[in-house]
């Protein structure tokens, strides 16, 4: 949704379009808008006043949204809905009095601008150690929310010993680790034991496509995360391997495809395909109008 937001948005108003941060956290994706002209920017300082503004799919904080407003950008929302909805559950357990516990990352955009619409409330938890060891003045009073691209299986440990320790933990009343993760590590977990090797199409800065490459290693494949064809070293192969092919959620199918391609000329391979889910869930744009 974000990608086709971009798209659009390059169509409709007048260049250059200035996007706060990366639209999606993959460098094809990226560097194709680049030579399109578009300007991603990691300080709004660097956005001439008045000029179009797009906010990417990993959601900003109302700071950002305010200092927009200040310098008169003429802002497109281009925010995952299923971010919007963890910024939603932050809003309700804020105003409620909770102190939060965010599952998640340091320094993650989507992480930022979660913690960033209540910074008093929210306490950051990264990994099981976090989770054993964080205190809190009221715990009767407790909630946690995720980061939606994080591994399945290590938050519901992560979620597991919040509870053991917290007994009156809430969270929300369904899951914010969004689909298309969970769907690419199901079929990871599912597919990899016919696998020699794994390929995981998808960025370094990508959260959910290092732990797609991450769960590949887990499950003893031999696992390669790659941007696209470029990344590929044959000496990987030597022709009598199954390969995996997989991709994070930004990546666009057309490089997947080149990646199997590459496979198909260099090896004279057969292609299988397999699904473990089909992904029906559709995001409209928003409004392309200044707000």
């Amino acid at each position: 949704m974000a990608i086709e937001c971009l798209e659009e948005a390059i169509r409709l108003h007048a260049k250059p379009m200035y996007v706060y941060h990366e639209i999606v956290h993959n460098r094809w994706v990226v560097d194709h808008f680049k030579d399109e002209g578009v300007i991603f920017v990691d300080d709004l300082e660097e956005v001439p006043d008045g000029s179009w503004l797009l906010f990417s799919a990993h959601g900003i904080s109302p700071q950002i949204r305010e200092q927009s407003k200040r310098r008169r950008l003429r802002t497109i929302d281009a925010t995952c809905p299923l971010v919007t909805k963890v910024h939603r559950e932050a809003i309700r357990f804020a105003a409620e009095g909770y102190t939060i516990l965010l599952i998640g990352h340091a320094g993650h955009d989507e992480v930022i601008g979660t913690m960033g619409e209540a910074p008093e409330s929210f306490r950051l938890v990264q990994d099981i150690d976090d989770a054993a060891k964080i205190e809190v003045e009221n715990p009767e009073k407790l909630a946690y929310l995720t980061q939606t691209t994080l591994s399945v299986t290590e938050t519901v440990e992560i979620i597991a010993k919040l509870k053991e320790r917290f007994p009156h933990i809430v969270g929300p009343k369904k899951e914010d680790i969004c689909y298309a993760t969970q769907n690419r590590q199901e079929a990871v977990r599912t597919l990899s034991h016919q696998a020699d090797v794994l390929l995981v199409v998808g960025s370094h800065n990508s959260s959910n496509s290092r732990r797609l490459a991450e769960l590949g290693s887990s499950q003893n494949v031999l696992s390669h995360l790659i941007d696209g064809p470029d990344d590929i070293d044959l000496s990987w192969f030597h022709g009598g391997e199954t390969v995996l092919i997989t991709a994070g959620a930004s990546a666009p199918e057309s490089v997947v495809q080149e990646c199997v391609d590459l496979l198909r000329w260099k090896f004279g391979g057969s292609v299988e395909l397999q699904a473990v889910r089909e992904e029906q869930v559709r995001f409209t744009l928003p409004v392309m109008a200044a707000t």
